[in-house]
C-alpha cells in the first residue's frame, strides 16, 4: 500500500480564496494535510473527499469543513464537469468573544485526538442561520482560476455560496478593511457550525493555556501574531515551548514550511502591507507599528518578498 503523502502547506496570505473547476484543477489530489482550515463549497458536479479515512460526497449546496492536520484526498466522481469554491485560513484568526465558547485553535487540536465530528453540512443546515448576504459571483473584479464565463449561481437559494463569493471578491479586490470583513464572516460561519455540533451533543469545552503552561509550537504562532510589533527572539520562543533552540527550529519548520524567523517577518510584512494600502503612515511609523527596527530594515525585507519597494507598492495600488 502506498504511503500517505504528508506535507505542510503554508498560506501565502492570511486567507486564500478561489474557484476550482474541472478545467483548472486536475484530480485526483493525493492524500495530504496542512496546518490551516480549508472549506470547500460545491457549486456544480460532485467530488469525493476522504478525510481521515471517511468519504464525504460533495454535491451542489454542500459545505465541507476540513480541520487542520486532517489527512484528506479529493477524487472525481465521474466525467462531468465540476465547480467549487475553496477558502483557506488559519484558525488563530477566529476569535470567539464569549468566555464559554471554545478557543477554536485548541478545539481543533482536541478533535484530532478523538473521532471527528460531522464535517459535511447542507445548505439547509446553514441557511437557517442567515449565514451571509447575497452577492453574485459575477460581481466586477472577481478573479478565478476558471473560465471567466462562469455560470450564474442562484445566490438567493445558496447563502453559503454567497458567503464564499463575498470572500473571493474581497481577496481579489482587497478593499479597505477586507481582512476584518472576511474573518468576521468566517467567525459567523464557524459559530453556526459550532452550534450544530453543540446541538448534536459534541463536547466543545477547551481549557485555555495559562501563562505558566508550556506553549506548543502551534500556540507560538498565535503569540507571534499578537506580539509581532515587539522584539521577538527565536530563543525565547523556544524556551516558551520548553525546547532547545535547534529542536524548536526543526519542529517549527516542519509545521510551517519556513523558519520561525521567516514566519515572524512574513506576519510583520502582511501587517505592513495593509498599513501601506489603507493609511497614510510614513515608513518610519509603519516600521515601528509592525516590529521592524527601522524603515531601512522594512524596505529591505519588503523588497525581498514583493520585489518592489514599499513606496512603489503604495503608489502602484493608489493608481
Amino acid at each position: 500500500m502506498a504511503e500517505v503523502f504528508e506535507y505542510s502547506d503554508r498560506l501565502n496570505s492570511p486567507v486564500e480564496a478561489f474557484y476550482c473547476s474541472s478545467e483548472s484543477l486536475r484530480l485526483p489530489v493525493a492524500a495530504h494535510w496542512h496546518y490551516f482550515v480549508e472549506m470547500l463549497y460545491m457549486l456544480e458536479g460532485s467530488v469525493t473527499v476522504v478525510c481521515n479515512g471517511v468519504p464525504y460526497k460533495l454535491t451542489p449546496g454542500k459545505l465541507l469543513l476540513i480541520p487542520p492536520q486532517v489527512v484528506h484526498s479529493i477524487t472525481r466522481d465521474n466525467d462531468r464537469d465540476f465547480l467549487y469554491t475553496c477558502v483557506k485560513y488559519s484558525a488563530m484568526h477566529i476569535r470567539l468573544v464569549e468566555g464559554y465558547l471554545p478557543n477554536l485553535h485548541i478545539l481543533f487540536r482536541k478533535l484530532m485526538q478523538n473521532e471527528l465530528p460531522p464535517l459535511l453540512f447542507s445548505a439547509d443546515e446553514l441557511s437557517s442561520y442567515n449565514v451571509a448576504e447575497n452577492i453574485s459571483p459575477q460581481a466586477p473584479g472577481i478573479e478565478t482560476d476558471t473560465d471567466p464565463n462562469l455560470p450564474t449561481i442562484d445566490s438567493k437559494n445558496n447563502p453559503t455560496c454567497s458567503l464564499m463569493d463575498t470572500i473571493i471578491h474581497e481577496v481579489a479586490e482587497r478593499p479597505y478593511g477586507y481582512l476584518t470583513l472576511i474573518f468576521s464572516r468566517l467567525t459567523g460561519l464557524m459559530l453556526q457550525i459550532l452550534r450544530l455540533w453543540y446541538n448534536r451533543g459534541i463536547p466543545l469545552q477547551t481549557e485555555l493555556p495559562t501563562e505558566t503552561d508550556t506553549y506548543s509550537v502551534l500556540d507560538v504562532a498565535i503569540y507571534i501574531d499578537r506580539h509581532s510589533n515587539e522584539v521577538l527572539k527565536v530563543d525565547d520562543l523556544a524556551k516558551m515551548c520548553n525546547m532547545s533552540y535547534s529542536y524548536f527550529a526543526k519542529v517549527f519548520h516542519r509545521q510551517y514550511g519556513q523558519s520561525c524567523k521567516q514566519y515572524i517577518e512574513f506576519i510583520r510584512l502582511t501587517k505592513a502591507e495593509n498599513l501601506l494600502l489603507f493609511t497614510d503612515y510614513d515608513l518610519n511609523t509603519i516600521a515601528e507599528e509592525t516590529g521592524f527596527s527601522d524603515s531601512s530594515h522594512l524596505i529591505r525585507c519588503f523588497r525581498r518578498l514583493y520585489h518592489i519597494t514599499p513606496k512603489q507598492y503604495r503608489l502602484q495600488h493608489l493608481s
